[in-house]
């Protein structure tokens, strides 16, 4: 008898067994179903992340946009300036150690003498470059919006330029004025103020500053 109750005692032990054995082999294949859904899940997410990050669907968009963007800019450049100068939009280059290409956005601009940085040359040329990659980024956005951006505003700069200079800039600003509802420029210079029909005047004396509209 009490080896029958050994024994009884052993298979109840081995039967509980056996049945944690088998929760546990259920657990297993649910954590194992689990497992597989989140590696899926996250495969997905990593080609999410990939596709709309920088080198995705974003750097496809660069792509296709900076050809646009540089002969649009190089149109308004070249009336600027005679066709003098000229850019460049740079969107890869290649790294000096590891010999490979990194994504990068950089403008490149010469001139009748070669390509130089920025920063070479005077604030007439540099305001220039200036207005006409604004520019272009703004008739881009237009044609891509498929309708009238609201304005456009010049904020100083003309004083940089030279009779030509400004003559040239006033020109192109009325050949692109359909494309905006408003183009305001602000400047100081009382030479320039003629170029515009519609003008307001602002004056400012010891108790302070009054307006005048000029045009309609």
């Amino acid at each position: 008898r009490e080896e029958e109750k050994e024994v009884r005692n052993l298979l109840g032990q081995a039967t509980q067994l056996i049945s944690r054995a088998e929760q546990m082999e259920k657990l297993s294949k649910q954590k194992l179903e689990e497992k597989s859904s989140l590696q899926k899940e996250r495969q997905a997410f990593e080609e999410l992340s990939l596709a709309f990050g920088k080198k995705g669907i974003q750097a496809m968009i660069i792509e296709t946009a900076i050809p646009e963007i540089e002969d649009e800019a190089n149109k308004l450049l070249g009336r600027l300036t005679s066709d003098r100068m000229k850019i460049r939009l740079e969107t890869q280059k290649e790294t000096k150690t590891l010999h490979s290409l990194v994504e990068t956005l950089d403008i490149i601009i010469s001139d009748e003498v070669g390509e130089r940085p920025y920063e070479n040359y005077s604030g007439g040329e540099q305001f220039r470059v200036n207005v006409a990659i604004r520019l272009a980024l703004s008739k881009l956005l237009t044609r891509r919006a498929g309708a009238k951006l609201q304005f456009l505003v010049l904020d100083e700069g003309f004083g940089t330029q030279d009779v030509e200079g400004r003559t040239k800039i006033v020109e192109v600003l009325d050949s692109i004025k359909n494309d905006f509802e408003k183009i305001l420029v602000i400047t100081h210079l009382e030479e320039l103020k003629e170029e515009f029909p519609v003008r307001i005047e602002v004056s400012k004396n010891s108790t302070g500053s009054t307006f005048t509209v000029i045009g309609s």
